[in-house]
């Protein structure tokens, strides 16, 4: 069975920085095509980042140069390293592989 579990969300200010978490389990994300989206409140869920298996990434404008898109194959976990986080960054990101998903992670950016 796979599952995707999303951690590192939170209350940050603008300007600064989190670092979310996907952990898997039941697949190998070193094999997968992976998938950052987020879902900022009332709004549509969006596609934000991702990364192939020959590490190649690829970003939404809004996000390029201030996120970041990796993987720790030994700890079968995908990451999103974002920096100077604006307002408009507030959304419940998810991570995301074929037709699994994970719960999602809250990231809220206000003063």
């Amino acid at each position: 069975q796979v599952q995707l579990v999303e951690s590192g969300g939170g209350l940050v200010q603008p300007g600064g920085s989190l670092r979310l978490s996907c952990a898997a389990s039941g697949i190998m994300l070193s094999i997968r095509t992976m998938y950052w989206f987020r879902q900022p409140p009332g709004k549509q869920r969006e596609w934000v980042a991702f990364l192939n298996t020959s590490g190649y990434t690829k970003y939404v404008e809004s996000v390029k140069g201030r996120f970041t898109i990796s993987r720790d194959n030994t700890k079968n976990t995908l990451y999103l390293q974002m920096n100077n986080l604006k307002p408009e960054d507030t959304a419940v990101y998810y991570c995301q592989t074929g037709s699994n998903w994970g719960q999602g992670t809250q990231v809220t950016v206000s003063s």
